[in-house]
């Protein structure tokens, strides 16, 4: 086996490493559900790669992507389900029906009309997919059913909170505007100082749960992805930390003897230079 360009080298090496008689003994093993995991994870390691700016370990990592998708595939050829080929065609046929104004004919012109189509044809393909499971006598589970169906539970918590509310807004379930939002917050908050105080546990999550939810609600009204925003923080929080951190090896100080007020010195040190900076 030498490295190709070519997928159907890639192809072939997945259908080696599957092989009963010669393969690999993990992979040979490895189900849908055993491999799920792997597969979120190298979305999320894509994503990382975009928002470092590091194009070679983007070209990495949707390498790792990639060998999912074939991985799947080649699962999906031996249980005689389908084949590395069908998902291809299945894409490509979605999206040259979904771009009629690039493949056919549409008057759909501007970023928004574009939209509305593809929202169109996505409810159209829902009903056909509808009709074939029924025809099949494989009809869809409840979780699949109704206006909020086609939100996959398998999502991140935040991205399923900003689908679902996407979803109703679709038919008028939404606010109006985000300054509402922000008094819902407020009572969501008001209601998790009660949880905290009565200490109940549940009660405790099921408000945090609440007040999160609200969050995602005004990041949306803003245009602001509320994952986005999160991964935003989350850089934020690692860099001031590591300040914090190499300050006091510079001291020779550790992060274990170190009080919670000399942290939170240093802590507002980081954040005086990033201003600076600004």
């Amino acid at each position: 086996m030498k490295p190709s360009r070519d997928i159907s080298r890639l192809i072939e090496i997945m259908a080696a490493l599957r092989d009963p008689e010669t393969g690999c003994p993990w992979d040979i093993v490895q189900t849908f559900e055993t491999i799920k995991p792997y597969t979120v994870e190298e979305a999320y390691e894509v994503a990382d790669a975009i928002e470092r700016n590091d194009p070679d370990d983007l070209c990495e990592e949707l390498g790792d992507l990639l060998l999912q998708v074939v991985f799947h595939a080649r699962m999906g050829e031996e249980a005689g389900l389908f084949s590395f080929g069908d998902v291809v065609e299945a894409i490509t046929r979605k999206m040259i029906r979904r771009h009629p104004h690039v493949f056919a004919v549409s008057d759909a012109d501007t970023p928004e009309s574009v939209k509305a189509q593809w929202d169109e044809i996505k409810r159209q393909e829902k009903r056909e997919r509808a009709e074939r499971r029924a025809l099949r006598g494989t009809a869809e589970h409840d979780v699949k059913a109704g206006h909020l169906g086609d939100v996959q539970r398998s999502f991140p918590a935040l991205t399923e909170a900003l689908k679902l509310q996407e979803r109703a807004a679709k038919v008028g379930f939404d606010w109006s505007e985000p300054e509402p939002i922000l008094d819902k917050i407020e009572e969501e908050i008001a209601e998790l100082r009660e949880a905290l105080a009565e200490g109940k546990p549940e009660k405790i999550t099921d408000e945090l749960g609440d007040l999160i939810f609200a969050l995602v609600n005004i990041g949306r009204h803003v245009d602001a992805d509320p994952e986005q925003a999160l991964r935003g923080t989350n850089t934020k929080f690692r860099r001031r930390f590591s300040y914090i951190e190499n300050s006091l090896k510079e001291n020779s100080e550790t992060l274990e003897d170190a009080t919670l007020e000399r942290m939170e010195e240093l802590w507002q040190a980081a954040k005086a230079i990033e201003r600076q900076l600004d």
